[in-house]
């Protein structure tokens, strides 16, 4: 057995946990508690709130709104994330509308949970895969980000934190906006949203369509003469209609439906004449709201989501000494993958007078999916999960509030798993707090990992059992009457039972990995006008017995911003700044690991505002002003000559100019 020394900051939460208790008696004797700053209003939706509600104790939440995407000059969902949210690394692959290299307080990218209105959109085939190639900014109403491990309420994959994009929302009055832009790739954007309200029905629609010719996706010298197709370009559109009425004062009905169809060139600097993923996305999720009583509230989701794409790759023939003859070969024609996605979701939230509230629930998930390229077996595969937390509420604790929560999960195979989570928040006056988390989460296998069949590659096992994790997250933080606030985080997170290969299957190892590190946060308002901001993350992301950082983990991040948006003039503008630190990829084919880092991304946004109420608005976005060229991340290509390998750097977006429109009405 394997008996692990505790870490500093393990020893760290626990001599906090114990000196808050103490405090903690000493709070109960006050008659005036204090209200936690980022809380102001709690809705009657459950779903809505858990991510306010986890704030309350102790864990760590940030929103991104609609109002810094717009000013931002933001179309995909990919690149907000990457300027806007701290703590959060994030690289397109080959530019907007892509796969994306990720890592969340220096976690794996598989460890993060992406969810839109509180569904799972993470791919069930490969967890690895990120799923925002299909995902535009304009249907955005806010960006949730929750950090730390999430595995009570949001189940597998959310070891890191989870990342809730909310769509546009509904409006009692008319409401709705048109926008329209161009950029510098070719590139057209438009987007259209409305909501409105007919005899307590309520209404929402928005659409999109983003389609470009692309950049250049590899550096000059890395392209072989093969490859004729040298721009990556994109066409997405994207519907969305939401639906809600009022049955009664105390319960509602709501239905959401949102459908995306895309084709997405997957770029390659060999062979490549034409290769496209042709997709169909469908998400749908009806829910009902009861608030019982007063104290006791009630919802049931049930969601079903379906991603189906047709892989077409044609290539170019060479003759004997490399050189294009100019026929074809087809690859694939159409080659389907894809997956559904379904499942139902009940919980209760119970308020009482006596010091404790209680939330509890029910979720079960299922999932099927099959590959015809790299072949994965048509399977079904299904979870059940039951979970619960305690809170404490002001009638126990002036300033102080804790949770505990559990959650057992059952899935179809093997791999029973129970996690926890305990977490606190301590105000020790209008200016000091403590907060932190401690617990378990888990990661279940993909379908690839269970099901994958292909004599190409790595056989899949039904056996597998879910990566486990343990994590804690502390943090320290204030703010002073001049606008000024600041936090400072340190956290940990080790993974075990790490999914592996052995004898060409895949197999739970005894390999496990580790990650600490420490946040900085540091934000100041010089006026209601002016706003600035800095987010520093220093990580540390190694295999046990290596002293290595994994691959695709930074060393550091750093994120600044500044923000000019007055309430009585027509101008606005905004300034982001992303730096990565260190970052290393493992190219096969005998090449090995390489560094591909160091480098920043500056963005400069403005806008006018003009017209009856600033209705109308013009928008001018430089992206990557100071056309840095980066690598997001780095492949393995093949010579036209001899037919060996090499290394290529998947470039991220050189510089832009977005032009905007739009016309609130």
């Amino acid at each position: 057995m394997n008996h692990r020394k505790p870490s500093l900051l393990t020893f760290a939460f626990g001599l906090a946990t114990a000196v808050l208790c103490g405090q903690v008696l000493a709070d109960a004797t006050q008659e005036n508690p204090k209200n936690i700053e980022e809380i102001t209003v709690r809705a009657d939706r459950i779903e809505e709130t858990i991510p306010m509600d986890l704030q309350q104790f102790g864990n760590r939440v940030e929103v991104i709104t609609a109002e810094e995407l717009q000013l931002g000059g933001f179309n995909d969902v990919s690149k907000s994330l990457q300027m806007k949210v701290p703590g959060l690394y994030l690289a397109p692959k080959n530019g907007a509308f892509d796969y994306v290299g990720c890592s969340l307080q220096g976690s794996r990218c598989q460890d993060i949970l992406w969810l839109i209105d509180g569904v799972r959109i993470n791919n069930r085939l490969y967890n690895s895969t990120s799923p925002l190639d299909t995902v535009p900014a304009h249907m955005v109403e806010r960006i949730e980000v929750l950090y730390g491990g999430q595995g009570i309420f949001y189940g597998t994959q959310s070891v890191a934190g989870v990342v809730n994009l909310v769509t546009k929302g509904f409006s009692d009055t008319p409401q709705g906006r048109f926008g329209l832009s161009m950029d510098g790739n070719d590139g057209v954007h438009a987007s259209f949203d409305y909501a409105t309200t007919v005899g307590g029905h309520q209404f929402v629609l928005y659409a999109s369509s983003d389609e470009a010719d692309g950049i250049q996706p590899y550096r000059n010298e890395d392209f072989q003469p093969s490859a004729t197709d040298r721009d990556r370009s994109y066409d997405v559109a994207m519907l969305g209609l939401k639906y809600a009425y009022n049955l009664s004062d105390r319960s509602r009905l709501s239905l959401h439906y949102q459908r995306t169809d895309a084709e997405l060139d997957y770029a390659r600097p060999y062979l490549n004449y034409d290769t496209v993923n042709a997709r169909d996305e469908e998400v749908l999720t009806l829910k009902y709201d009861l608030q019982a009583t007063d104290s006791i509230g009630l919802f049931v989701k049930a969601y079903s989501h379906t991603w189906d794409t047709d892989y077409t790759r044609i290539y170019n023939i060479l003759d004997d000494n490399g050189a294009v003859t100019g026929n074809l070969r087809t690859v694939n024609d159409g080659s389907y993958w894809g997956y559904e996605d379904y499942g139902i979701t009940a919980m209760t939230r119970i308020e009482t007078d006596t010091g404790f509230d209680f939330a509890a629930g029910y979720e079960h998930q299922r999932f099927s999916g099959s590959d015809d390229v790299l072949l994965i077996a048509d399977q079904t595969e299904s979870v059940d999960a039951f979970f619960g937390q305690i809170r404490t509420n002001e009638n126990l604790f002036a300033n102080t509030r804790m949770a505990l929560g559990i959650r057992h999960n059952s899935p179809s195979g093997d791999g029973e798993v129970t996690v926890g989570n305990f977490s606190l928040r301590h105000d020790f006056n209008d200016s000091l707090y403590l907060r932190g988390s401690a617990g378990t989460s888990f990661r279940l296998p993909d379908a690839w990992q269970l099901y994958g069949n292909d004599p190409c590659c790595t056989l899949g096992n039904p056996d597998l059992e879910g990566e486990k994790s343990r994590n804690v997250n502390v943090a320290i933080g204030g703010q002073s009457s001049r606008g000024l606030r600041w936090e400072i985080v340190a956290f940990q997170r080790e993974v075990d039972d790490l999914i592996g290969v052995v004898d060409g299957m895949r197999v739970n190892t005894d390999r496990a990995v580790d990650f600490e590190g420490w946040e900085a946060n540091l934000a100041y308002e010089f006026n209601p006008d002016w706003s600035a901001s800095i987010n520093y993350v220093a990580t540390s992301a190694e295999a046990q017995g290596s002293s290595e950082q994994i691959t695709d983990v930074p060393e550091s991040t750093l994120k600044a911003s500044l923000m000019y948006r007055p309430a009585n003039a027509p101008f606005e503008f905004a300034v982001s700044l992303a730096n990565v630190g260190d970052l290393y990829d493992s190219v096969s084919g005998g090449i090995g690991r390489i560094e591909h880092g160091g480098y920043t991304v500056l963005d400069l946004g403005a806008g006018y505002r003009f017209g009856d109420q600033d209705r109308h608005r013009i928008g001018i976005r430089l992206e990557n002003a100071l056309d840095e060229e980066y690598a997001a991340s780095l492949g393995r290509g093949t010579s036209d000559l001899d037919g060996s390998f090499y290394a290529y750097e998947n470039l991220g977006t050189p510089q832009t100019l977005h032009v905007s429109y739009a016309f609130r009405f």
